[in-house]
């Protein structure tokens, strides 16, 4: 999750220049809160089961000020 729509659309449009596919940006409300002013924006990327990406995730998320989230409908 990010917290800038510009931010979440580069890293989606660098992922997907990378070669990965199905990568989308979303508005994601926090748990528990209803203020739209409240929603983030997720970039969703699906990847092969690799413990690397999830490395590699938790690392983009930092440098973006956001967190990853590797089962995000669990």
């Amino acid at each position: 999750m990010l917290p800038e729509r510009d931010e979440a659309e580069s890293l989606a449009d660098d992922l997907e220049a990378e070669g990965l596919s199905d990568v989308r940006v979303v508005r994601e409300a926090l748990a528990g809160e209803d203020d739209s002013e409240a929603h983030e924006w997720a970039v969703y990327v699906r990847t092969p089961s690799d413990p690397a990406y999830a490395v590699r995730f938790e690392a983009l998320a930092a440098v973006h000020d956001g967190w990853y989230d590797p089962d995000p409908h669990g």
